[in-house]
């Protein structure tokens, strides 16, 4: 019998943060090893394991494997939340690429100086209330059903959810001219697996800190700052 899934990443959210909602959104129990020294993370270059030499990086089902997005698509598929069929997975694709395209406006937010963030934060909320909500708040009114994709709960509903709660961590009332985003929260956030998720003590982490920011920079080696988009 395999054992559980292993993740490689740093103690805090960055491109490992989906992977791990898309995992707990289908009920799967996995480990984590912390990056937290630059040893460490030259002990996998040298032993091979990554194979751009980034992380993140997971083990699963004999595989390690890079590249969030093939990660997260290999996911999808083994735990059925990526549509029944080519057509859905097509739209599924869609829908997340959409919501990525948007996410990485808020992935670098931390490593901004204060001013940066400032203006960052503005430009998450525009680009949230005048292009990625009334998208979505179209495709869930036209299609007049509880998920974006079919009948069935799948890896758009999950990063389409987690999308909402970071704009909200930068702006609270962001969802007040959506209504049917509100429902959507609300429904998706009462799924069982995801309602385990957003409780204290689970494996999802906090918004990213100063030290977690440190971190990544001693062990990745960031000596330059990132600008706002």
């Amino acid at each position: 019998m395999a054992g559980k899934l292993k993740l490689y990443y740093f103690d805090g959210r960055g491109k490992m943060e989906s992977i791990r909602w898309l995992l707990a959104a289908a009920g799967v129990e996995f480990e984590e090893e912390f990056l937290e020294t630059r040893e460490q993370y030259e002990k996998l270059l040298q032993g091979g394991s990554l194979l751009f030499q980034q992380v993140p990086m997971v083990e699963i089902d004999g595989m390690k494997m890079v590249q969030t997005r093939a990660i997260l698509s290999y996911i999808a598929a083994k735990y059925n939340l990526y549509g029944k069929d080519l057509k859905e997975r097509a739209l599924i694709d869609m829908y997340v690429g959409g919501t990525d395209d948007f996410m990485g406006f808020i992935l670098m937010f931390p490593f901004l100086s204060a001013e940066d963030k400032e203006k960052q934060r503005a430009v998450i909320v525009q680009k949230a209330t005048n292009r990625y909500f009334p998208a979505y708040e179209k495709v869930l009114k036209d299609r007049g059903q509880d998920f974006l994709v079919g009948n069935n709960f799948s890896w758009a509903d999950v990063h389409l959810l987690e999308a909402i709660l970071m704009v909200e961590e930068k702006k609270s009332d962001v969802l007040s001219g959506f209504p049917q985003l509100q429902a959507f929260k609300a429904r998706i956030s009462s799924i069982p697996t995801i309602k385990k998720f957003l409780e204290p003590g689970s494996q999802r982490k906090p918004v990213p800190d100063d030290k977690y920011v440190e971190t990544v920079r001693r062990v990745l080696r960031m000596y330059y700052d990132i600008k706002a988009n």
